[in-house]
């Protein structure tokens, strides 16, 4: 489980492509490199991985083909960067909203507009996705628990403060990139409960 908030940026220094498998080694911010352990969760960019090695600054994943084909990180090279967030603890605050870190599908950007003190971008997703997506509601983008804003036809805008750019990736996203997307779970069992309901009674 996650919470949505991420808590540093990783350096991806090496992939390694194997028969439908990549393994790929994360250089981690130092104050995550605490209590790592082989089997461990760690979300890369929102897609929950497990951890397969480590050594003092760096972090190994095994990602299978599929995650590769149905999130962002297929397209990742070495020297791009992740957003990464450990695993919560029980106890831990929930500072965003509880995660899973399994990707429901990629969006597209098609706009930025930067102010000094505000960013605001708006992001294309497939369409039968659009259903979950609510004003004021809850949706995670590259692992980052965010605020939805207005929404129009496939489209919805996110608004971000400095401090999100300044400890995430999304500050360096230009128009036409995708990003990882995971519906708020609640929110998708309660739409669906409601499309089952009416289904039923017609």
């Amino acid at each position: 489980m996650f919470t949505g908030i991420v808590q540093g940026v990783g350096q991806i220094i090496d992939i390694i492509d194997h028969d439908k498998l990549r393994t790929y080694k994360v250089k981690l911010p130092d104050e995550l490199n605490h209590t790592l352990k082989i089997g461990a969760s760690i979300a890369n960019d929102g897609c929950c991985l497990t951890v397969t090695g480590f050594e003092q600054d760096w972090v190994s994943f095994d990602i299978m083909q599929e995650t590769l084909a149905l999130t962002t990180l297929g397209a990742k090279k070495i020297n791009d960067y992740v957003n990464i967030e450990r695993s919560a603890k029980y106890g831990d605050e929930i500072g965003g909203h509880v995660m899973s870190g399994h990707i429901s599908c990629v969006a597209t950007i098609t706009d930025i507009q930067k102010t000094a003190t505000n960013c605001q971008m708006t992001l294309a997703m497939p369409a039968q996705f659009m259903k979950y997506v609510l004003y004021k509601g809850f949706i995670g983008v590259d692992g980052a628990s965010l605020t939805v804003g207005d929404i129009q036809q496939n489209c919805f805008n996110l608004h971000l403060i400095p401090e999100t750019l300044a400890i995430t990736t999304l500050d360096s996203k230009k128009i036409g990139d995708h990003v990882n997307i995971e519906i708020d779970s609640q929110t998708q069992a309660i739409v669906d409960t409601v499309e089952r309901v009416l289904a039923a009674r017609t």
